[in-house]
């Protein structure tokens, strides 16, 4: 089978269901065999996850109420890019939104599907350093604490599900190398 297009013809596209946080695209596809189908697309904007480094090298988490879980997360700070926001503008924001941050230097680690196959959110992982907290500014449905830990307690924690988000594992996982400072 060849790769150079798309094995399905799009036939008709609708959204089925919409909220202020996502949609559900409902596509009528032709598939390869010549049958029809449906498949069904949450179609979310693109969010940022960003690993936040203070300038005593702690890493800054929260620990967020997640109503879709029924349980209380450890999670980096995270959120979605609003229209007409670059990623790291969108970076910038959540953290001073939900820790009261800002950093001296932001790097974009990846840019990563997050659930290709259910939707088309894409994250974009930053790494902040010389992070200096300050008063957040929750929305009305974000229940969070500020707390920050040491390198090596994060990274146990990402490692031992204690960090049950798996883009902010991920992402912890990733900047491991870059957070003592010397690459």
């Amino acid at each position: 089978m060849t790769t150079d297009r798309p094995p399905f013809t799009l036939i008709e596209s609708h959204i089925a269901w919409e909220c202020p946080w996502y949609a559900v695209r409902q596509d009528r596809l032709r598939l390869p065999d010549g049958s029809e189908g449906v498949y069904n697309v949450v179609h979310k904007c693109d969010a940022v996850w960003i690993v936040p480094v203070t300038p005593a090298g702690e890493i800054v988490l929260i620990h967020n109420y997640r109503h879709t879980l029924g349980e209380w997360c450890w999670e980096l700070p995270a959120g979605g890019i609003k229209d007409g926001q670059s990623p790291l503008q969108a970076a910038q924001d959540e953290l001073r939104e939900e820790v009261g941050g800002t950093a001296d230097h932001w790097r974009l680690l990846l840019r990563v599907s997050t659930m290709n196959g259910l939707g088309d959110e894409y994250a974009h992982v930053f790494l902040a350093t010389g992070v200096t907290l300050g008063t957040p500014h929750h929305e009305p449905t974000e229940v969070m604490t500020v707390h920050a830990v040491s390198p090596a307690r994060a990274l146990a924690m990402a490692r031992e599900g204690a960090i049950n988000d798996a883009t902010s594992v991920m992402a912890l996982l990733l900047a491991a190398p870059l957070l003592d400072g010397r690459k």
